[in-house]
Protein backbone atom coordinates (compact mmCIF):
# COMPACT_ATOMS: atom_id res chain seq x y z
CA UNK A 1 0.00 0.00 0.00
CA UNK A 2 1.36 3.40 -1.00
CA UNK A 3 2.25 5.66 1.92
CA UNK A 4 0.57 9.08 1.90
CA UNK A 5 2.63 11.60 3.79
CA UNK A 6 -0.40 13.80 4.39
CA UNK A 7 -1.97 10.97 6.41
CA UNK A 8 0.99 10.25 8.69
CA UNK A 9 0.26 11.58 12.21
CA UNK A 10 3.05 13.57 13.80
CA UNK A 11 2.50 11.65 17.05
CA UNK A 12 4.01 8.56 15.36
CA UNK A 13 7.31 10.35 14.73
CA UNK A 14 7.80 12.78 17.60
CA UNK A 15 9.93 12.10 20.67
CA UNK A 16 7.28 11.65 23.34
CA UNK A 17 7.38 13.49 26.68
CA UNK A 18 10.77 15.22 26.27
CA UNK A 19 12.78 15.91 29.39
CA UNK A 20 13.07 19.60 30.28
CA UNK A 21 15.38 21.66 32.49
CA UNK A 22 14.80 24.83 34.47
CA UNK A 23 16.22 28.19 33.29
CA UNK A 24 18.50 28.56 36.32
CA UNK A 25 20.44 25.35 35.59
CA UNK A 26 24.17 26.05 34.93
CA UNK A 27 24.91 25.89 31.22
CA UNK A 28 27.72 23.39 31.83
CA UNK A 29 25.23 21.01 33.43
CA UNK A 30 22.90 21.44 30.47
CA UNK A 31 25.74 20.62 28.06
CA UNK A 32 26.61 17.49 30.02
CA UNK A 33 22.96 16.46 29.93
CA UNK A 34 22.73 17.01 26.15
CA UNK A 35 25.91 15.06 25.40
CA UNK A 36 25.10 12.14 27.69
CA UNK A 37 21.67 11.70 26.08
CA UNK A 38 22.69 12.73 22.55
CA UNK A 39 20.24 15.64 22.51
CA UNK A 40 20.63 18.52 20.05
CA UNK A 41 17.72 20.42 21.58
CA UNK A 42 16.70 20.78 25.21
CA UNK A 43 13.32 22.05 26.33
CA UNK A 44 13.55 24.75 28.99
CA UNK A 45 10.58 25.09 31.32
CA UNK A 46 9.72 26.88 34.53
CA UNK A 47 7.63 23.89 35.58
CA UNK A 48 4.32 24.92 34.03
CA UNK A 49 4.87 25.75 30.36
CA UNK A 50 7.98 25.69 28.13
CA UNK A 51 9.85 28.99 27.90
CA UNK A 52 11.85 27.99 24.83
CA UNK A 53 14.42 25.54 23.55
CA UNK A 54 18.16 25.49 24.20
CA UNK A 55 20.05 24.49 21.05
CA UNK A 56 23.67 23.94 20.14
CA UNK A 57 23.60 27.30 18.33
CA UNK A 58 22.97 29.29 21.55
CA UNK A 59 25.87 27.54 23.25
CA UNK A 60 28.16 28.34 20.33
CA UNK A 61 27.12 31.99 20.51
CA UNK A 62 27.75 32.14 24.26
CA UNK A 63 31.27 30.79 23.78
CA UNK A 64 32.18 33.42 21.19
CA UNK A 65 30.85 36.21 23.36
CA UNK A 66 32.36 35.22 26.72
CA UNK A 67 34.66 32.17 26.28
CA UNK A 68 33.89 31.45 29.95
CA UNK A 69 30.85 29.32 30.68
CA UNK A 70 31.50 28.93 34.40
CA UNK A 71 29.04 31.57 35.62
CA UNK A 72 26.37 31.20 32.94
CA UNK A 73 22.96 29.60 33.38
CA UNK A 74 20.66 28.31 30.65
CA UNK A 75 18.64 31.53 30.73
CA UNK A 76 21.81 33.62 30.27
CA UNK A 77 22.61 32.16 26.84
CA UNK A 78 19.16 32.68 25.31
CA UNK A 79 16.57 30.29 23.94
CA UNK A 80 15.04 29.49 20.58
CA UNK A 81 11.28 30.06 20.24
CA UNK A 82 9.09 27.14 19.29
CA UNK A 83 5.93 26.59 17.29
CA UNK A 84 3.08 24.70 18.89
CA UNK A 85 1.67 21.60 17.17
CA UNK A 86 -1.54 19.81 18.10
CA UNK A 87 -2.12 16.07 18.41
CA UNK A 88 -4.08 16.00 15.17
CA UNK A 89 -1.33 17.56 13.03
CA UNK A 90 0.40 15.49 10.37
CA UNK A 91 4.00 15.07 9.27
CA UNK A 92 3.25 17.27 6.26
CA UNK A 93 1.85 20.00 8.55
CA UNK A 94 4.98 19.85 10.68
CA UNK A 95 7.34 19.99 7.69
CA UNK A 96 5.51 23.00 6.27
CA UNK A 97 5.69 24.87 9.58
CA UNK A 98 9.34 23.99 10.18
CA UNK A 99 10.42 25.10 6.71
CA UNK A 100 8.33 28.26 6.78
CA UNK A 101 9.11 29.46 10.31
CA UNK A 102 12.59 27.91 10.70
CA UNK A 103 11.47 27.09 14.23
CA UNK A 104 11.58 24.16 16.61
CA UNK A 105 8.35 22.19 17.05
CA UNK A 106 6.66 21.07 20.27
CA UNK A 107 3.51 18.96 20.36
CA UNK A 108 0.80 19.72 22.92
CA UNK A 109 -2.35 18.09 24.17
CA UNK A 110 -4.21 21.29 25.07
CA UNK A 111 -1.51 23.00 27.18
CA UNK A 112 0.34 19.83 28.17
CA UNK A 113 3.67 19.19 26.43
CA UNK A 114 3.65 15.68 24.97
CA UNK A 115 6.40 15.69 22.34
CA UNK A 116 9.20 17.38 20.43
CA UNK A 117 9.75 17.09 16.67
CA UNK A 118 13.18 17.42 15.03
CA UNK A 119 14.38 17.44 11.43
CA UNK A 120 15.58 13.85 11.87
CA UNK A 121 12.10 12.79 12.99
CA UNK A 122 10.50 14.28 9.87
CA UNK A 123 13.10 12.76 7.55
CA UNK A 124 12.28 9.31 8.97
CA UNK A 125 8.73 9.85 7.76
CA UNK A 126 9.58 11.35 4.36
CA UNK A 127 11.97 8.50 3.58
CA UNK A 128 8.90 6.27 3.31
CA UNK A 129 8.04 8.09 0.09
CA UNK A 130 10.04 7.02 -2.93
CA UNK A 131 11.73 10.13 -4.28
CA UNK A 132 14.31 9.94 -7.05
CA UNK A 133 14.64 13.71 -7.52
CA UNK A 134 18.11 15.27 -7.54
CA UNK A 135 19.67 17.36 -4.80
CA UNK A 136 20.92 20.13 -7.05
CA UNK A 137 18.57 22.84 -5.73
CA UNK A 138 19.50 22.41 -2.07
CA UNK A 139 23.25 21.74 -2.15
CA UNK A 140 25.16 24.52 -0.38
CA UNK A 141 28.29 25.27 -2.39
CA UNK A 142 29.63 27.79 0.12
CA UNK A 143 31.87 25.71 2.35
CA UNK A 144 33.47 27.25 5.43
CA UNK A 145 36.88 25.77 6.17
CA UNK A 146 39.71 25.94 8.67
CA UNK A 147 43.05 24.25 9.26
CA UNK A 148 43.51 21.21 11.48
CA UNK A 149 46.03 23.28 13.48
CA UNK A 150 43.53 26.04 14.27
CA UNK A 151 42.10 26.10 17.78
CA UNK A 152 38.62 25.00 18.78
CA UNK A 153 37.82 28.65 19.44
CA UNK A 154 38.96 29.60 15.91
CA UNK A 155 36.51 27.08 14.46
CA UNK A 156 33.70 28.20 16.77
CA UNK A 157 34.26 31.83 15.78
CA UNK A 158 33.94 30.98 12.08
CA UNK A 159 30.75 29.00 12.71
CA UNK A 160 29.24 31.87 14.68
CA UNK A 161 30.21 34.65 12.29
CA UNK A 162 29.12 32.73 9.18
CA UNK A 163 26.02 31.32 10.89
CA UNK A 164 26.79 27.72 9.93
CA UNK A 165 26.59 24.53 11.94
CA UNK A 166 29.96 23.12 10.88
CA UNK A 167 33.34 23.81 9.31
CA UNK A 168 35.36 21.55 7.04
CA UNK A 169 38.87 20.70 8.21
CA UNK A 170 40.64 20.89 4.87
CA UNK A 171 44.20 19.69 5.47
CA UNK A 172 43.28 16.18 6.60
CA UNK A 173 43.13 13.00 4.57
CA UNK A 174 39.56 12.64 3.32
CA UNK A 175 38.65 15.93 5.01
CA UNK A 176 37.30 16.28 8.52
CA UNK A 177 34.24 18.09 9.83
CA UNK A 178 33.78 19.92 13.10
CA UNK A 179 30.14 20.56 13.94
CA UNK A 180 28.10 22.00 16.78
CA UNK A 181 27.63 18.43 18.03
CA UNK A 182 31.40 17.85 17.98
CA UNK A 183 31.81 21.08 19.96
CA UNK A 184 29.51 19.93 22.75
CA UNK A 185 31.16 16.52 22.92
CA UNK A 186 34.59 18.17 23.00
CA UNK A 187 33.60 20.61 25.76
CA UNK A 188 32.19 17.81 27.89
CA UNK A 189 35.29 15.61 27.46
CA UNK A 190 37.99 18.28 27.80
CA UNK A 191 36.95 20.37 30.80
CA UNK A 192 35.58 23.14 28.56
CA UNK A 193 38.99 24.24 27.24
CA UNK A 194 39.00 26.06 23.90
CA UNK A 195 42.66 26.26 22.90
CA UNK A 196 43.31 22.71 21.66
CA UNK A 197 43.73 21.87 17.97
CA UNK A 198 40.43 21.40 16.17
CA UNK A 199 41.78 18.70 13.86
CA UNK A 200 42.21 16.30 16.77
CA UNK A 201 38.53 16.55 17.69
CA UNK A 202 36.83 16.65 14.31
CA UNK A 203 34.89 13.78 12.81
CA UNK A 204 36.89 12.22 10.01
CA UNK A 205 36.90 11.18 7.31
CA UNK A 206 33.96 13.29 6.15
CA UNK A 207 31.11 11.11 4.85
CA UNK A 208 30.58 12.08 1.20
CA UNK A 209 28.47 11.12 -1.81
CA UNK A 210 28.48 12.01 -5.49
CA UNK A 211 26.44 15.03 -6.59
CA UNK A 212 24.26 12.78 -8.79
CA UNK A 213 22.59 10.99 -5.86
CA UNK A 214 18.87 11.39 -5.23
CA UNK A 215 17.07 12.86 -2.24
CA UNK A 216 16.23 9.38 -0.95
CA UNK A 217 19.79 8.14 -1.33
CA UNK A 218 21.15 11.13 0.56
CA UNK A 219 18.62 10.65 3.36
CA UNK A 220 19.49 6.95 3.61
CA UNK A 221 23.24 7.63 3.77
CA UNK A 222 22.75 10.21 6.52
CA UNK A 223 20.46 7.92 8.50
CA UNK A 224 22.84 4.95 8.18
CA UNK A 225 25.78 7.02 9.41
CA UNK A 226 23.77 8.96 12.03
CA UNK A 227 24.94 12.30 10.62
CA UNK A 228 23.24 15.63 9.94
CA UNK A 229 25.61 16.82 7.20
CA UNK A 230 26.73 15.05 4.04
CA UNK A 231 29.63 16.15 1.86
CA UNK A 232 28.88 16.32 -1.86
CA UNK A 233 31.62 15.54 -4.38
CA UNK A 234 32.19 15.96 -8.10
CA UNK A 235 35.08 14.11 -9.73
CA UNK A 236 36.27 13.25 -6.22
CA UNK A 237 36.50 16.91 -5.16
CA UNK A 238 34.34 18.36 -2.40
CA UNK A 239 31.89 20.83 -3.97
CA UNK A 240 29.15 21.24 -1.38
CA UNK A 241 27.34 20.24 1.80
CA UNK A 242 23.78 19.04 2.35
CA UNK A 243 22.14 19.19 5.78
CA UNK A 244 19.11 17.42 7.17
CA UNK A 245 17.12 20.63 6.95
CA UNK A 246 18.12 20.97 3.27
CA UNK A 247 16.76 17.48 2.62
CA UNK A 248 13.51 18.24 4.40
CA UNK A 249 13.05 21.33 2.24
CA UNK A 250 13.79 19.30 -0.90
CA UNK A 251 11.29 16.59 0.05
CA UNK A 252 8.55 19.13 0.69
CA UNK A 253 9.20 21.08 -2.52
CA UNK A 254 9.02 17.96 -4.66
CA UNK A 255 5.92 16.74 -2.87
CA UNK A 256 4.06 20.02 -3.26
CA UNK A 257 5.07 20.27 -6.93
CA UNK A 258 3.57 16.86 -7.64
CA UNK A 259 0.58 17.30 -5.29
CA UNK A 260 -0.50 20.94 -5.81
CA UNK A 261 -3.79 20.51 -3.95
CA UNK A 262 -2.11 19.43 -0.71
Amino acid sequence: MKVKIQNLPITNYMTAYPISVEPQVPIKKAIEFMVQRDFGNLVVSNGTFPKGILTEREILKAITESRNLDELTVSDVGLQPFTKLELGDTVLDAAHIMNKNKSRLLVFDDDKLVGIVTVSDLLRAFRKIKNESSLDKVISTKIEKCSKDDSIFDAVKIMHEKRVGSVIIQDMKGYGIFSERDLLTYLYSNDFKLDLEVGKYSSSPLVVADEEITINQAASIMAANNIKRLGITKNDSLVGIVTGRDLLEAYQEVYLATNPDS
